[in-house]
């Protein structure tokens, strides 16, 4: 038994919650849909204009952990926090949610934690603002060999690739891994991040042993339309799941293909909605089942957290996935 089922690797950043129509997001430049790095001065201007806000910790990978602890698998994350009161507001959270947060929040220092405005439209799309702060300053140091090398699954977010110390961690943390034994994947993260790492990327597809991404993010990839993209997609890597707004999930494995049905839903929220996907399919590769349930896990998990406000379930997911008799 490896002490961790799953370990995510990535940034460690509490998400401020506030809802913004699209005049508000055009009068503050915010372009709507898509996640955009600010520096410090624009996220205290854009902090300072949210109304109503909630707080809750995120980034891309730790809500796929907070997921897979809700489930309840063994899971650590690797990141980086200050010593504030965010920084330790995020790690006594992500321990409450059943996930050790295994580096201690980083005494000293100038960069605070990291922290990203999310403002939520009526139609829910979210428009992200991250400060990545002391995120920003992850690296190999950071990455434990008993934690990265002691788990059957590691889950790395290309976020991580926006710094060169980041990138350096990523690496160490899949090395480790595939050397103890374990299966290192990605998350593309979004269309903007591929294209700003497309040849890291490409070579991490064919490295690693799974590749989760949506219909942009594959296609932006091989900068070529969606078919063609996952055919190349298919011969370069082990496992490909590309998820599609509304229509089935597609998965591929060798000769494998799998088409995974999706239930409509009307969206509350759209925050993270691929990270719990990515959540319920990492938790039935790892429970051993078959491509077909796992993809299935993570459509009826992205389901439920997009009925309501917030990037983590609040429902039972174990009680929805025997609903649909998959466990």
């Amino acid at each position: 038994m490896k002490r961790y089922q799953v370990v995510g690797i990535g940034n460690a950043i509490v998400d401020v919650f506030t809802e913004g129509d699209d005049t508000f997001l055009d009068m503050m430049g915010i372009e709507k849909g898509i996640m955009q790095l600010v520096e410090r001065e624009r996220a205290e201007v854009l902090y300072g204009a949210m109304q109503n806000r909630r707080q809750a910790a995120g980034g891309s990978v730790a809500n796929t952990l907070a997921g897979l602890g809700s489930l309840g698998l063994t899971t650590g994350f690797i990141g980086r926090v200050h010593d504030d009161a965010l920084g330790r507001f995020y790690a006594q959270t992500m321990a409450d949610g059943g996930t050790d947060f295994v580096n201690a929040p980083v005494a000293g220092g100038e960069l605070p934690t990291s922290r990203s405005m999310i403002f939520v439209a009526p139609d829910g799309e979210r428009s992200m603002n991250t400060y990545l702060g002391i995120s920003s300053e992850l690296g190999p140091d950071d990455v434990a060999d008993d934690v990265a090398g002691n788990c059957d699954y590691l889950f790395l977010e290309g976020y991580l690739y926006d710094k060169p110390k980041g990138k350096q961690a990523f690496e160490r943390a899949a090395k480790l891994c595939r050397a103890g034994g374990g299966q290192a994947g990605i998350a593309l993260s979004d269309p903007f991040c591929v294209d700003r790492h497309r040849a890291d990327f490409r070579t991490l597809v064919r490295d690693l042993d799974y590749v989760i991404g949506n219909e942009h993010e594959w296609s932006s990839l091989y900068e070529t339309d969606l078919d063609n993209a996952l055919k190349q997609a298919a011969s370069d890597a082990g496992t490909v799941v590309c998820t599609r707004s509304g229509d089935e999930v597609i998965v591929l494995r060798g000769a494998e293909l799998v088409h995974v049905p999706v239930q409509r839903v009307v969206p509350v929220d759209a925050t993270g909605a691929g990270d719990q996907f990515a959540a319920g399919f990492l938790f039935g590769l790892a429970t051993g089942r078959d491509l077909a349930t796992a993809g299935r896990m993570g459509c009826v998990a992205a389901a439920e957290v997009i009925s309501h406000f917030g990037a983590r379930p609040e429902a039972d997911m174990r009680a929805l996935f025997a609903a649909q008799k998959l466990v």
